[in-house]
């Protein structure tokens, strides 16, 4: 049973007379386009739009132009089905997208029911690719390798602290922390609470009392920095001095006007900066130049549709998502912005990608965030 009906927008969608088709080949953007994480849904968008600006400028996918259409999930799984929807009934074979994992997972299923291909730049909860489906990919590593990169950095640096593990309830927040906690436990190092917080909540007065009545100097917080950013400042105005711990939900410098100084400190897992990637010189500039920092996912979209569109290009055909698919598992490493990237069976990459950051102040005096 499809859990969408295809519309007669599909049927016409590609058009071929002789072998030679005559439509552009449309590319779904998807992520929080709108809400409180639109900082990661401008970088994934920037990031497909100015690959596919450069793909069409070489002449294209197989001589077709590539055109983007963005669907806003406002970080929420209804609205993301919705778009998944959306995108099935205009005839999308291929996404870019989803940003969180709890939206792309229930989105990906739409999408294997109806031959749509999703790659993301940001989902990392395992499950996303542990469930078998044919079209699930990711640009960026998994949850239970950056919790583990994580844990065994507090094992090593923070073994005598006292530590808090926070985390949002979501796939991707209680899933980082939950890794996290197992790879703590069994190392020896065991937490003095465990809580959970609501998206969207703004008071943590409760919480970090009790935080500062256990003697907390760690919070390993599994979420991202809209609330991290009100925990920290928070805590550094109840006067509780303890270092927060997260994952890649952090890498966004937005985290720096929520939390103002009291970020200084804080430490996060990411992938290596891939603006520093000398091969990536030229194209971080001209995002630059646009005025545009190409933080975080925003190389990792660019990557997304490179990888899509040199699939489709030795596949022969955008037609079948199916054998695109096949081709990105069995044709790579493929050549990207940040890096050579390979895939396993699952979809996901075959490369170890997390590393430590911390926050501190940059040349300019703001606080930002850098690979230690």
């Amino acid at each position: 049973m499809k859990r969408t009906l295809f519309s007669a927008a599909l049927m016409g969608a590609v058009f071929s007379f002789g072998g030679s088709a005559w439509a552009d080949i449309t590319i779904g953007v998807a992520g929080p386009v709108t809400g409180p994480n639109a900082a990661f849904g401008a970088q994934i968008q920037k990031g497909v739009e100015q690959a596919a600006e450069d793909i069409n400028a070489a002449g294209g996918i197989l001589g077709e132009k590539i055109k983007v259409q963005v669907g806003d999930d406002v970080s929420d799984p209804k609205q993301g089905i919705s778009v998944a929807n959306k995108f099935v009934a205009d005839g999308i074979k291929y996404v870019v997208g989803h940003f969180n994992s709890g939206v792309s997972i229930p989105a990906s299923e739409v999408y294997a029911d109806n031959g749509v291909l999703e790659i993301t730049p940001a989902s990392t909860n395992p499950v996303y690719t542990e469930r078998g489906l044919w079209n699930t990919f990711r640009t960026c590593g998994r949850d239970d390798q950056q919790g583990q990169v994580a844990a065994d950095y507090i094992a090593s640096h923070f073994k005598d602290a006292k530590i808090a593990i926070i985390h949002d309830k979501t796939p991707y927040g209680q899933g980082l922390v939950d890794v996290a906690k197992k790879v703590l436990n069994e190392k020896g190092v065991k937490e003095v609470m465990m809580e959970g917080i609501n998206i969207g909540d703004k008071d943590f007065s409760a919480m970090i009392a009790k935080m500062k009545e256990a003697g907390v100097t760690l919070i390993y917080f599994g979420g991202l920095h809209t609330e991290a950013g009100l925990i920290m400042r928070q805590s550094a105005d109840q006067g509780l001095k303890a270092t927060l711990f997260s994952g890649d939900g952090m890498v966004s410098n937005e985290l720096a006007s929520i939390a103002g100084d009291s970020v200084i400190g804080t430490l996060n897992t990411f992938a290596p900066d891939p603006r520093k990637n000398a091969d990536a010189k030229e194209l971080v500039e001209k995002f630059r130049a646009k005025g545009f920092e190409p933080e975080a996912y925003t190389l990792y979209s660019y990557a997304a549709l490179q990888i899509v569109a040199a699939a489709i290009a030795k596949t022969g055909s955008a037609d079948d998502a199916q054998k695109v698919a096949e081709t990105i598992k069995s044709g790579g490493p493929w050549a990207t912005a940040i890096g050579p990237i390979g895939y396993d069976a699952k979809g996901d990459i075959t490369r170890p990608d997390y590393v430590i950051y911390e926050w501190k102040k940059g040349e300019d005096g703001k606080p930002t965030y850098s690979q230690m």
